[in-house]
């Protein structure tokens, strides 16, 4: 017995690599040994590999037996020895997947995907920007950078999460930043002082931009005043945190329902929404694409940041613009599936 405590607990030191080839080297010396000690019995060496496998994982089908004393020996040793090997390939199988998801939960695994949204900086903001962009892609997956050492949405396979520093080379690479098609910085509300808060966010995109020059970087900025350094640092848009709060409280209280109409501007969750469609070769003017998404059921409001789209009409549409309509997602998917 303490023989076999011994070399059990050998073989759980020994890497998967190791195992694997003892594992296989068993199994080919067993099918070997089967078929020499009773070549009447399989017919072939591939029927005695048949059989080995089938004993070790005790599933017994009964198709192939030995009869002879030396057989039933070979079979017993099988059964001991076999059995226990197949045993310790299942525990380090399970040991593998377990060590994956402590790593998984601990933020140390590396992204491979591509395609993806990286949001830096945990906080109910970030909770619910994921919401959204799940909301309006399902498919999507997001990366979730912050210095914690807890994966705060483990339930949630398509949220991928790396600890550590958001501004080091090594976390962004982790989270694939030159792979991604957008980045999100929200500010880390842990920081008291708000000129510390812009100071950090301002190195995160720093970074990004440096590794990652052609990743869309959208920044969460505490105080106007610091802007200008957020240009200069090449951040394609940024959000005032307080500046969109006050806006819509002023017009719930100046225009009773409007918030309403914004809220819902803002959501993918509910009712009409706010969409990005591609520019049709047949549309010469704004009035073209104008009638032609109406006539669809979505109305045209914006090329960019112009919405007085309904004040030129007639002007010639550049084949670079990027046109917004207010639809719903039934009538985005038309119109997406028109272009395509």
């Amino acid at each position: 017995m303490h023989l076999f405590i011994r070399l059990s607990t050998k073989l759980m030191h020994l890497s998967k690599t190791t195992i694997g080839i003892i594992i296989s080297g068993f199994v080919l010396f067993s099918a070997s040994a089967a078929y020499s000690i009773e070549p009447e019995t399989f017919g072939n060496w591939f029927n005695a590999f048949y059989w080995v496998l089938t004993t070790m994982a005790t599933v017994g089908y009964g198709d192939y037996f030995m009869e002879s004393a030396e057989g039933k020996i070979f079979t017993i040793f099988l059964y001991i020895f076999g059995i226990g090997l197949l045993s310790l390939v299942i525990g380090k199988v399970v040991d593998s997947f377990a060590e994956i998801q402590r790593k998984r939960g601990a933020g140390l695994l590396n992204f491979q995907g591509k395609n993806h949204v990286v949001i830096v900086n945990w906080s109910r903001k970030a909770k619910s920007a994921i919401e959204e962009i799940l909301c309006y892609d399902p498919r999507a997956h997001i990366v979730l950078i912050d210095d914690s050492v807890r994966h705060p949405l483990e339930h949630m396979e398509q949220v991928h999460f790396v600890s550590g520093d958001p501004a080091a080379d090594d976390v962004l690479n982790k989270a694939s930043i030159a792979n991604c098609r957008a980045a999100i910085v929200f500010a880390d509300e842990r920081i008291e002082e708000s000129a510390l808060v812009d100071g950090k966010s301002l190195l995160v995109v720093s970074s990004i931009e440096r590794l990652a020059p052609d990743v869309h970087t959208t920044v969460e900025i505490t105080q106007e005043q610091h802007v200008p350094n957020f240009r200069h640092a090449h951040v394609n848009e940024f959000i005032l945190s307080h500046d969109a709060i006050s806006r819509l409280a002023v017009r719930a209280a100046l225009q009773e329902g409007s918030s309403d109409v914004i809220s819902q501007l803002l959501s993918r969750g509910n009712g009409s929404d706010l969409y990005e469609v591609a520019v049709d070769s047949s549309w010469k003017t704004y009035r073209d694409a104008f009638d032609a998404l109406l006539m669809q059921g979505a109305t045209l409001i914006a090329d960019r940041d112009d919405l007085a789209i309904n004040r030129k009409l007639d002007a010639p549409l550049p084949a670079e613009a990027k046109l917004y309509v207010v639809a719903d997602a039934e009538t985005h998917r038309k119109i997406a599936g028109k272009r395509s």
